[in-house]
């Protein structure tokens, strides 16, 4: 690899001055252990600017006086009114380190097992044992919801349709162009997510790697705070630190997990998520759609209406395994929240209807 260009430098100046002025912040809302994490990042970070201050001199451009651009600033705010918990995707974005402190109890304790320990295991067998089981939950978690949209708005779309009282085919039509809006319009949102997501994380690996290539010892250092941030003592979290990021295999996938709470090996798949969230949509609007592809009249809208209702009773009861709440509850809730907004539109489409004929 080459060295950077003075644009690269320029970026990565920019990065490490942002940062630094998001630790000022971060230190003047948190206590104890992480508010000294914080405050010793912040000046990790400012000798880390120095450093491509110098760099950028060299390639022959002057460095320029900086400002917190209008981004930065609202993210300081909102990180003074939401607090750091609610707002780690931003801050990870934003190439904060030291996120890896929030992953488990209170702040500023050591809520993760001895890094020493960790270190000593086969690499990424402990981190990605969550890793797994958080991506699957998620992946459960979007499903369900992409057939509780897709189940409420084609079972509304539906009987708004039925009261006006048109011609079967006009509700199997109405059904079908539900079904086939919905799917692809989630499908190209969640195409849009997860690809903007992505190309965010590789940015931020890209810009850690410049780093560990250009001033390791910095980096070091900078994982070695947050080692002693989790218990560890100030020569064991150097020694540690160092023999992790010299290692080429694992020193870029450990630094961008512990300093910016990502996962190299996490990096979802665009098209995978977009399809996905398709067929969850599909599923979940076919449900009040089948009973008129099969029968005719008052039966197609009785059937449509009774798999409306079980649909969302099952839905319901599979919410209740994130919330928490009563399975029983969820159920019903979920029933009676879809069955309100089906006979909303239903009860709109028959005042149409007859305001029409």
């Amino acid at each position: 690899m080459g060295a950077p260009n003075a644009d690269a430098i320029q970026q990565s100046l920019d990065e490490e001055r942002a940062s630094a002025y998001l630790y000022s912040h971060l230190e003047a809302v948190e206590r104890g252990g992480a508010a000294a994490l914080f405050r010793d990042l912040r000046v990790e970070s400012t000798k880390q600017a120095e450093i491509w201050g110098r760099e950028l001199e060299r390639a022959g451009r002057p460095v320029p006086v900086w400002q917190p651009s209008a981004r930065v600033r609202l993210v300081a705010w909102l990180v003074g009114v939401l607090g750091p918990r609610r707002m780690l995707p931003v801050l990870s974005a934003m190439k904060v380190r030291g996120l890896a402190i929030y992953r488990g109890g209170a702040t500023g304790t050591a809520p993760e097992p001895s890094a020493a320990l960790e270190a000593e295991r086969p690499p990424r067998v402990a981190e990605e044992s969550w890793h797994r089981a958080a991506s699957g939950g998620g992946a459960l978690r979007a499903a369900v919801f992409g057939v509780n949209d897709g189940l409420v708005s084609n079972a509304s779309l539906i009987m708004g349709v039925a009261g006006a009282g048109p011609e079967p085919q006009v509700v199997v039509l109405a059904g079908v162009a539900g079904l086939l809006a919905g799917a692809f319009a989630m499908a190209a949102g969640e195409y849009i997510s997860v690809r903007t997501q992505r190309e965010l994380l590789e940015h931020q690996i890209a810009l850690e790697e410049e780093e560990i290539r250009t001033m390791p010892e910095e980096e070091i250092e900078e994982l070695a705070l947050i080692y002693r941030a989790k218990g560890l003592d100030g020569p064991e979290a150097l020694a540690l630190a160092r023999r992790i990021v010299l290692d080429p295999v694992r020193g870029l996938e450990t630094l961008a997990r512990e300093e910016l709470g990502l996962d190299p090996h996490g990096l979802a798949s665009p098209v995978a998520a977009a399809v996905a969230s398709f067929a969850a949509f599909a599923v979940g609007a076919l449900v009040p759609l089948l009973p008129y592809l099969l029968l005719r009249g008052a039966p197609a809208l009785v059937a449509a209406v009774a798999a409306t209702v079980a649909g969302l009773l099952a839905v319901g009861a599979l919410m209740s395994l994130f919330t928490g709440k009563s399975l029983v509850w969820s159920a019903v809730r979920m029933a009676l929240l879809g069955s309100a907004a089906a006979a909303l539109t239903f009860g709109i489409g028959r005042l149409l209807g007859v305001s029409i004929s």
